[in-house]
């Protein structure tokens, strides 16, 4: 299965936010999106990403202060992205390999959704749902 099947099947909402927003507003919209991470961007550029574990660690390095400053100061500015050509193998070896749980997908150099490890779980487990329907039916059949 490719991104884009994935991104198909679960809609393309991205949210985002500005990398000044202060952090405390950012734990805000991830309690009311309820979502893992959100994508930080500068106009129309993606310059980074906030997640739980960033805003983790922010509080357990600053403590309630780094609440107070902004999202650029603690977000994941190293993004690795997703093409909706990749597959979900590709995808899978990714996110293991950079022990991370939200890739943001560009088409082209427009931001077109992000997928998660949760995504991904999802769909190895229905690709091996669907597999081992298909051996019944054929050991059924033979």
């Amino acid at each position: 299965m490719l991104v884009a099947e994935i991104l198909k099947d679960k809609g393309q909402a991205v949210f985002t936010l500005s990398p000044d927003v202060a952090l405390i507003e950012a734990c805000g919209e991830l309690d009311r999106k309820r979502v893992g991470a959100l994508i930080v961007c500068a106009g129309d550029n993606v310059v980074g990403v906030l997640s739980e574990r960033d805003v983790v660690r922010a509080v357990s390095q600053d403590g309630v202060a780094a609440l107070e400053r902004p999202v650029s100061y603690y977000m994941t500015t190293e993004v690795v992205f997703a093409q909706p050509t990749e597959t979900v193998a590709t995808l899978m070896g990714r996110m293991t390999d950079r022990r991370i749980r939200h890739l943001p997908v560009l088409s082209g150099a427009r931001l077109a959704g992000v997928v998660s490890i949760g995504d991904v779980v999802k769909c190895q487990i229905a690709e091996a749902t669907q597999e081992a329907e298909s051996l019944r039916t054929y050991i059924a059949a033979g």
